[in-house]
């Protein structure tokens, strides 16, 4: 608060938020979740949470939560305040749902556009590239670890194996928040080891891939980083040239760049779809347009 410059004075502590909330029209809850679960005051619940002081944003008149997603905080334990009948969820990047709602305290029908998921619409051509497919390439990125996604991908992976498909996972050993990240998402959802790449073999399996899944990458696919032309933070980055590959899907939760903040030129590609939004819905959603039942 303090690097945005907000006044100390409009800074409320547990006990003055507290006392406030009874008489708020309305509460913005921006990334939070254990801290404002109601559990932690439901004598008959026995969690991790029981006893712990809390925001008791549930108090006030009307809610609104912009949080990535509904699932439960570190505790593990559900939060009962997004089931709340005055309570209105805005699933998804927390930056671009507060863009939107700037947007819409001016223009309302923009910013109603602006937070409709705009993965729906590509959904039956990715499935469609799927379908015809016979060599398939999955990129794991942060996103995916994020999003928990990894075990919808498997079924994703494992219902296209039994279609014929050959489906391979495509590693940077760079991505995520630490090295060999993925290798231990993709080992926890039992992936076979044989099917993982290393950097050198998945860019030599490019080139004969049908279709290249890319989910919560970015930076580690960037065309940019290989671009003699460009100077940025990636240039000279070993990357997954995933661009070589004769169709692409995308699923990110938005098309922003990634940390290196180099824009990535792979989006704009003809030959890409992008499935913005959560990764595990999208998932969800192509293998339900696939056939796939759970």
């Amino acid at each position: 608060m303090a690097e945005a410059e907000v006044d100390y004075e409009k800074l409320l502590e547990l006990e003055e938020s507290n006392e406030e909330f009874p008489k708020t029209d309305v509460v913005m809850i921006i990334g939070a979740c254990d801290v404002v679960n109601p559990a932690a005051n439901d004598p008959s619940m026995d969690t991790p949470l029981s006893g712990m002081p809390i925001l008791e944003a549930s108090k006030a008149k009307s809610v609104i939560v912009c949080n990535l997603d509904a699932r439960p905080g570190y505790s593990g334990v559900e939060n009962p305040l997004y089931d709340d009948p005055k309570t209105l969820m805005l699933l998804g990047d927390a930056l671009g749902t507060i863009k939107a709602i700037r947007s819409g305290l001016d223009k309302p029908k923009e910013a109603a556009a602006a937070t409709q998921a705009p993965s729906e619409g590509g959904i039956p051509s990715a499935a469609e590239a799927l379908r015809k497919a016979e060599r398939i390439v999955v990129v794991p990125g942060y996103g995916m670890a994020l999003a928990q996604a990894q075990f919808e991908v498997i079924r994703l992976t494992n219902f296209l194996e039994s279609q014929g498909k050959n489906v391979l996972f495509a590693v940077h050993p760079v991505a995520g928040r630490m090295p060999g990240h993925m290798n231990v998402l993709l080992a926890e959802a039992e992936v076979d080891y044989e099917k993982l790449l290393e950097l050198e073999e998945s860019n030599a399996e490019f080139p004969r891939t049908d279709v290249v899944m890319i989910i919560g990458a970015c930076d580690v696919v960037n065309p940019a980083a290989n671009d003699p032309t460009m100077d940025t933070p990636l240039s000279g980055m070993p990357i997954l040239e995933a661009s070589q590959a004769k169709a692409i899907i995308v699923c990110n939760l938005d098309d922003r760049p990634g940390y290196s903040g180099v824009e990535n030129p792979l989006y704009d590609d003809p030959k890409t779809t992008m499935l913005l939004g959560d990764a595990l819905k999208t998932i969800k959603d192509i293998r339900k347009a696939l056939g796939s039942s759970d």
